[in-house]
């Protein structure tokens, strides 16, 4: 497959309009009709379709778009880490997190990413679903998740932590500590949304899932660890049992620790087009070497 056509039929893809693709892709309009012309012809099928309010795909046209999309991202991917071949890890590293992560718990692994690499920039962003971003915009992806994630990725095993609920000593003083899963019903109850999970069920270590009615619901791990630390319920959070700083020993208790909870894997993922730099192999190990006390 022609890489200019696939970009020309992505571009229209994406803009919904020949006009504004030739101008995202500096070319003319002339020029990209041709390509998506020619990569028509090559399919043998159409891929797009004129309407009254634009350029639309058909049915095709969609399957190649998804697909188109992951295949540009790849090779740009691919093209930027050839620069680096050979190098010490340098330059700028693009790392998406999922949301909430504690703050104390990624700092000490900025500070050894510096401290190892002085020449290494990290640009950290968080995401609800970090494997969904471009691809052109990550080279670590950290998730949560016991699956391989699909597409061009190779993933491993970081770390392995506890899923449980928690509560604060106040809390519970003021409110009772809960002997059986029925118990929880009487409790303001915080729970996690996780990759692929049902935040109104919550699993047991034996035995099946059972039903809650969460007061919150969020993707933000801290939120939750938060609001149990201010004495307002009863959180399900993954945790690798450190305090937040300045919180006293045994402010959070966890509770009904033999019964609920769940093992979540923490993974590691980069593009495959990226996982064989010096910068990403270093990196990566460095990573492994901190997590490794927790």
């Amino acid at each position: 497959m022609d890489l200019e056509e696939l970009r020309a039929f992505v571009g229209v893809a994406e803009t919904g309009s020949f006009l504004a693709a030739a101008d995202t892709l500096g070319v003319s309009r002339t020029t990209l009709r041709r390509r998506v012309e020619a990569l028509e012809a090559r399919a043998g099928v159409p891929l797009l379709k004129s309407t009254r309010t634009g350029v639309v795909l058909t049915e095709a046209g969609e399957v190649l778009a998804r697909r188109g999309r992951l295949m540009m991202q790849e090779t740009s991917a691919l093209v930027a880490s050839l620069r680096e071949v050979g190098q010490a890890p340098a330059g700028l590293l693009h790392v998406v997190l999922p949301v909430g992560l504690p703050p104390h718990l990624l700092s000490p692994l900025f500070g050894l990413l510096r401290g190892t690499y002085p020449l290494l920039r990290v640009h950290a962003s968080f995401s609800d679903h970090p494997l969904a971003e471009p691809l052109d915009n990550v080279d670590l992806a950290v998730h949560f998740g016991e699956d391989m994630p699909r597409g061009p990725w190779i993933s491993q095993v970081v770390l392995r932590v506890r899923e449980r609920l928690w509560a604060s000593a106040d809390y519970l003083r003021q409110r009772g500590l809960p002997d059986s899963v029925e118990a929880l019903r009487g409790h303001e109850l915080f729970s996690w949304q996780g990759p692929g999970g049902e935040p109104c069920l919550w699993p047991q270590l034996r035995g099946p899932a059972f039903q809650v009615e969460p007061a919150l619901i969020s993707t933000d791990i801290h939120l939750i660890r938060t609001c149990c630390l201010a004495g307002q319920g009863i959180g399900l959070i993954p945790s690798v049992d450190l305090a937040d700083p300045g919180e006293a020993e045994g402010t959070l208790v966890p509770v009904l620790a033999d019964v609920v909870g769940r093992e979540q894997p923490l993974r590691v993922s980069v593009p495959e087009a990226l996982s064989e730099l010096p910068k990403i192999r270093q990196v990566l190990e460095d990573i492994r070497r901190a997590i490794a006390p927790l």
